[in-house]
């Protein structure tokens, strides 16, 4: 298709750099997540949800799997999209992207503090592709296993607002939460952001 070929294009050519993400998130939790993106630790998992952020892709995306205590995770950009006519709440969670799956990029600098954002993947630790997690808590047994490819530096309390799940293993049933509009931030952006929630 021509859309993944322009997204390649991005991921190959650079052309579409952010430095982070802001998430407007909809439903139970309202409000805005900035996420500073590890371009120096994660460099290939950030550049993928930067593409995927700079098409569009992630608009609509529901949190389907929220465990209390834990983390809520989102990015099905196949089957969770909300605004889609063949949406089914019950496949959100089991979809990728057209984008080839991503490598393990594991980092002894840091840990699965809250929120870090953690790149979800099957039991293959090379099977990382759109969808991503927000810890909730600190979860140190993640470490070495997952992929940390950022940071929410402002709007945790939405985060904390996201509807939990009550289905299997944090499957949220019925109306979920969903990333209404995620776009790219720059680095002066995001330092913007951390001043006001620090002053």
């Amino acid at each position: 298709m021509m859309l993944k070929g322009a997204v390649f294009a991005t991921l190959l050519a650079g052309a579409a750099v952010a430095d982070g993400i802001a998430i407007d998130v909809t439903g139970a939790a309202t409000g805005t997540v900035y996420i500073d993106l590890f371009e120096d630790i994660a460099p290939l998992h950030a550049a993928q949800i930067t593409a995927l952020t700079a098409d569009g892709s992630y608009d609509g995306v529901v949190f389907h799997r929220v465990i209390d205590g834990f983390m809520a995770q989102t990015g099905d950009v196949e089957f969770g999209d909300m605004t889609d006519e063949q949406f089914d709440m019950r496949r959100a969670g089991t979809g990728s992207s057209e984008l080839d799956d991503i490598a393990l990029e594991a980092t002894a600098q840091l840990s699965f503090t809250r929120g870090m954002v953690g790149m979800a993947r099957s039991q293959n630790p090379n099977s990382a592709n759109s969808q991503f997690f927000i810890m909730f808590d600190d979860g140190a047994f993640l470490d070495g296993q997952y992929t940390i490819v950022g940071e929410v530096v402002a709007g945790m309390d939405v985060v904390d607002a996201i509807k939990l799940g009550d289905g299997p293993n944090g499957a949220v049933i019925g109306d979920a939460d969903a990333m209404d509009v995620v776009r790219m931030i720059s680095a002066e952006e995001l330092a913007e952001i951390v001043d006001a929630a620090t002053q």
